[in-house]
């Protein structure tokens, strides 16, 4: 469809493929800026107003519906400053996420090739807490406090309710020590416990990297959105006050 001079709500839903509300809900929230009115009170949309919609929804891939109404309001301020405040934010966030992937998928790969701790028949079948650190290496205090992170489950004895390590919790105890002196994080050791515990560690390690695969396709989609954010505000920025002025 060809594009006038000016387009009704109409016109611009049905070449911005939404519906006519959407376009009212997109004006109203600052996704798309304010419209001119006709002598009789109809809304006239340009050529800015169908490049802020394409933008919008370009946007949203990679930013996300809230992050990109808080770019684009701050855009249609003239706050350039606060909307790449906005986008880098999320660009850190992602190469967070893809960092703490990483420790995990190679937590995952270094726990696989780890062979079953043996137990001796020597060794009782179940550890009090400072014969389990000794074992293991750490201090007691370790324990404790990987305890309290839910890392460790200790039975109880039922009468002097000393914590009791069986092989299970052992197993545990040697993985979280593995990690710990690795450096990886609690909020790394935890998935890997769990799929390891339960007789899964190739499915932890394809379920990590889909996960990679995902964060890539959201960072391509950032790529791709900050190519429809650059021509909005170089195209339409000079006249409203947003856009970059580095020379």
């Amino acid at each position: 469809m060809a594009v006038r001079s000016y387009l009704r709500t109409h016109d611009l839903a049905l070449v911005g493929h939404i519906s006519v509300q959407q376009v009212r809900n997109y004006e109203a929230s600052g996704l798309i800026p304010r419209a001119q009115r006709s002598p009789n009170g109809y809304r006239l949309y340009t050529q800015q107003h169908l490049v802020a919609l394409q933008t919008v929804k370009s946007m949203a891939h990679g930013y996300g519906w809230q992050r990109t109404a808080a770019i684009m309001q701050a855009l249609h301020r003239s706050d350039l400053s606060a909307a790449l405040v906005i986008i880098d934010e999320r660009h850190a966030e992602l190469a967070n996420k893809r960092f703490q992937v990483e420790q995990t998928l190679s937590a995952l790969r270094t726990l696989a090739t780890q062979s079953a701790p043996s137990q001796s028949a020597a060794h009782p079948q179940r550890l009090r807490v400072g014969e389990a650190a000794k074992q293991v290496g750490v201090r007691v205090s370790a324990l404790y406090f990987w305890e309290q992170q839910g890392l460790l489950h200790p039975l109880r004895d039922q009468y002097s309710r000393y914590r009791l390590y069986d092989e299970y919790q052992m197993r545990r105890l040697r993985v979280v020590a593995l990690l710990r002196d690795a450096g990886y994080t609690f909020n790394v050791i935890q998935p890997v416990l769990d799929e390891l515990a339960a007789g899964r560690p190739e499915k932890a390690i394809v379920a990590v990297e889909k996960r990679r695969e995902e964060l890539a396709r959201i960072s391509w989609g950032c790529i791709d959105a900050l190519a429809s954010f650059q021509r909005y505000v170089s195209e339409f920025g000079p006249q409203h006050g947003f856009a970059p002025r580095w020379e």
